[in-house]
């Protein structure tokens, strides 16, 4: 189906749920009412769909590279998409599956990620700042070279994941299961560390000044 199939004035107001592998790109979606709609597999590269309602969508496969989703609700499955470059300011993703995806480049500064599936994401060089990671599952992610300044990652998962060079300054990860991370010339000045699993972290260059726990 392409976009001269469409009638967009229905697919914004929710009329039109069925739309896997849809070319929607460069088109402006925002606001749209897209709840429990099927887009797997879709184009949407360069799309605008900032502020709109995606609960419960099916975007698994979905190209996304460059979107808007400025404020959108992402709490849906993700599941190997690209999200490469997108714009997820503010966005809730909290529960989504973004097992598989690619967020490289991409900017998630003060999104809502609470409990989202994360595992072995590409998340390399992306501005997490002030983003909400708790109980996230991180296993196994590349966050290299990432913005993770005020990142609440609390009780998260990241055993195994690479957090090498990344910038944690201020960042709370009471409780997080850190076992086997590498956090090689890291940046984790005043970061709160209590009741963290800390065993088997490579910590070797990295800047624990002002850490809530040492270590060792």
């Amino acid at each position: 189906m392409n976009t001269m199939e469409l009638d967009l004035v229905s697919l914004r107001t929710g009329h039109l749920k069925h739309l896997p592998g849809v070319n929607l790109e460069d088109e402006d979606l925002q606001e749209a009412e897209l709840s429990q709609a099927n887009l797997a597999g879709a184009n949407l590269v360069g799309t605008t769909l900032s502020y709109a309602n995606l609960k419960g969508a099916r975007l698994d496969g979905a190209n996304l590279m460059g979107a808007k989703l400025i404020g959108a609700d992402l709490r849906a499955n993700l599941l190997g998409s690209n999200l490469m470059q997108a714009d997820l300011t503010q966005a809730d993703l909290r529960g989504s599956n973004l097992r598989g995806a690619n967020l490289m480049g991409s900017t998630l500064t003060q999104a809502s990620l609470a409990g989202a599936f994360l595992s072995g994401v590409n998340l390399m060089g992306v501005n997490l700042q002030g983003a909400d990671l708790r109980g996230s599952d991180l296993r196994g992610a590349n966050l290299n070279n990432a913005n993770l300044k005020g990142v609440d990652l609390s009780y998260a998962d990241l055993q195994g994941a690479s957090l090498t060079q990344a910038n944690l300054e201020e960042a709370d990860l009471r409780g997080a299961n850190l076992i086997g991370a590498n956090f090689r010339e890291a940046h984790l000045l005043c970061a709160e560390l209590e009741g963290a699993t800390l065993t088997g972290i490579n910590w070797d260059g990295a800047c624990l000044v002002g850490t809530s726990q040492n270590p060792g």
